[in-house]
């Protein structure tokens, strides 16, 4: 396998979170370079970027090794989450351009009606692009970022169950995009938060501890998977 060397971060980051790297195992510059056909280099400056997003750790007499986050650090991606995508909806509200609108309504549109054919194998992935695309269209770069880091980390720390009501879901889609299309930052906001809170009931963590679960947590994925006050799309609409 040989990548460009500007790659080389995007790829380790990839391995780490597709699980080719255990958690806490060692990662040798000499090995990497030799996996992605680079020198000592770039894997030396990805390493370091790494560490800074959290992906990797540096241990004495150890090196560079995968982090090995916990519960609580997991948790809290999810709260984070919840925080910053209602906030980039709001944004992309206000500053969206015609570009980013065409690319979420067809993806929305895909969504639709992938989800009413009962076709789920790509689902993900098409929402995976939509919530990309949508804090793209906050214009804020330090916001899109954070986001990416936060969709990666989640990524590699939870599984996620398919939606019961995958045509639900995307019609939560559609009224984020109806939102931002009309510049309404408050709707897209309050539509955008209750998604995210809904989705985040689904993620289950991959390495689960051996101790508790964590105080509250449990509670509050089961008030939001058992919640019967579903999104009201029509009342969003108007």
């Amino acid at each position: 396998m040989r990548i460009p060397a500007h790659s080389v971060c995007t790829a380790i980051r990839d391995d780490i979170v597709a699980g080719v790297y255990e958690r806490g195992g060692r990662l040798t510059e000499e090995l990497l370079a030799r996996r992605y056909g680079v020198s000592r280099v770039p894997v030396r400056e990805a390493l370091r970027t790494l560490e800074a997003e959290g992906f990797v750790v540096t241990r004495r007499h150890a090196g560079a090794c995968v982090a090995e986050p916990t519960e609580q650090e997991a948790a809290d991606l999810l709260e984070m989450r919840m925080l910053l995508e209602p906030l980039g909806a709001a944004r992309a509200a206000q500053r969206r351009t015609e570009a980013h609108l065409k690319v979420l309504r067809g993806l929305v549109r895909l969504g639709q009606e992938r989800a009413r054919r009962g076709n789920s194998d790509d689902l993900r992935s098409l929402g995976g692009w939509f919530h990309e695309t949508l804090a793209q269209a906050s214009g804020s770069p330090a916001l899109t970022s954070t986001l990416a880091q936060l969709r990666h980390k989640i990524a590699w720390m939870y599984a996620v169950e398919a939606p019961a009501n995958p045509v639900e879901s995307w019609a939560e889609h559609g009224g984020i995009v109806d939102a931002v299309t009309r510049g309404d930052s408050e709707r897209a906001r309050t539509i955008t938060a209750l998604h995210t809170e809904r989705a985040s009931a689904a993620h289950r963590l991959r390495f689960p501890g051996s101790g508790r679960p964590l105080p509250g947590r449990t509670d509050r994925v089961e008030r939001v998977r058992t919640s019967q006050h579903p999104v009201n799309m029509t009342s969003l609409r108007h």
